[in-house]
């Protein structure tokens, strides 16, 4: 897909923190790796195209799954949207004589990061704003479209972060210095950005044609390593208390993280840490996709939604060949149900209507972010 639009402002809640670092071992669920590229690779190979398209690219009996979202958009949401269409999916599966896809919690987490990085770079951003935009921060100062005006600094046409937004976080917080330095030498002032001027300029500079063979990607990684690169490069000595990021890194955007570490940087005391692109991905795996993947849920209300929603009914007694629930051993995750509905959903879905039992359906996102929360907490 080619990168033509802007990082959305509000595209859904990222960085936070409500779980506290010494506690995110044991606390938090490992964090399943996401590739947008592989998910592209899942939504073609299991015929999800035949069907939905991702901005205008696909098949039109079902929804567009890179417009019709809004921007809450994470993995709950989509399990939840998923689980609740189910029937009418398997319906239109089986009269279109397409095999029903089996989803393993990993293709549920790249496709994901498909769906997630085409809604990243969906919305038409205020190109002509971005352009005045970059020549009044003084970017073109430096930075020129297929060179470099001066200080070295790369051509725009070389920026490999256009397409990638935690590549844009990571080289935005590693040159702050540098261009600091540079600012100073040219007797500039640091240039403070908010986010709707970065998103217009980064929609200015993918407007470009020596831009327009860059391809979104997203991506996460496990985030194991993320917690000794926080204290390993020194984060967590400054972060503690009211600067702790669970508390001033909450609902942010890549794009506002872009900005925030950009605008902070001249106050820090010492020169950054720098952060290759694998680290910056771990650590904001570890921080971010936590929260993110895995959002706070509440233990009662999740009961109340297995009871309210019958599933005790069948996954409680043992009725229908229900296995027990809770009691797998095991714990659950959003990425975690939608494989489990797309391996057991038709089974599921025909001994339901053999027993003249409605299929349940969740009110929003967040009923199963609680239900994950209750069932995890009584394995």
């Amino acid at each position: 897909m080619r990168v033509k639009a802007v990082f959305m402002r509000k595209l859904l809640p990222v960085i936070a923190g409500g779980i506290l670092l010494c506690h995110a071992r044991a606390a938090v669920l490992p964090v399943i790796p996401g590739d947008s590229a592989r998910g592209a690779r899942i939504f073609e190979s299991e015929q999800c195209v035949r069907c939905h398209a991702v901005n205008g690219r696909g098949g039109r009996i079902g929804l567009d799954l890179g417009r019709s979202v809004n921007r809450g958009y994470t993995p709950a949401q989509l399990a939840s949207a998923m689980w609740n269409h189910a029937p009418v999916m398997f319906g239109a599966i089986k009269a279109a004589g397409i095999q029903t896809p089996k989803l393993s919690p990993e293709n549920a987490a790249d496709l994901f990061a498909f769906f997630y990085s085409a809604r990243f770079f969906d919305k038409p951003g205020q190109a002509a704003t971005g352009k005045t935009a970059f020549e009044e921060r003084r970017c073109g100062v430096c930075h020129g479209i297929t060179d470099s005006r001066a200080e070295g600094a790369p051509a725009v046409a070389k920026w490999e972060s256009l397409a990638d937004p935690v590549l844009l976080v990571q080289q935005m917080w590693n040159h702050s210095f540098r261009m600091r330095q540079a600012f100073a030498r040219h007797n500039i002032e640091w240039q403070i950005l908010t986010t709707d001027q970065l998103a217009d300029i980064l929609s200015y500079l993918r407007s470009l044609p020596e831009t327009a063979n860059l391809t979104a990607r997203f991506s996460n990684t496990s985030g194991q390593g993320g917690d000794r690169i926080f204290h390993d490069k020194g984060c967590a000595n400054c972060h503690v208390g009211q600067l702790a990021l669970e508390n001033r890194l909450h609902n942010m955007t890549l794009t506002e993280i872009a900005v925030d570490m950009w605008n902070h940087a001249p106050r820090m005391a010492q020169t950054p840490p720098t952060l290759t692109p694998e680290e910056m991905r771990q650590l904001l795996s570890f921080l971010w996709m936590r929260q993110f993947v895995y959002p706070g849920g509440n233990i009662s209300a999740g009961k109340q939604v297995f009871q309210e929603r019958h599933c005790a009914d069948c996954h409680v007694s043992g009725k229908h060949g229900a296995p027990q629930l809770p009691g797998q051993a095991r714990k659950y995750s959003e990425v975690a149900i939608i494989g489990a509905l797309w391996h057991h959903g038709p089974q599921m879905l025909r001994r339901m209507k053999e027993a003249g039992i409605a299929w349940p359906r969740f009110a929003n996102a967040q009923e199963v972010a609680d239900l994950i929360a209750y069932l995890n907490s009584v394995q």
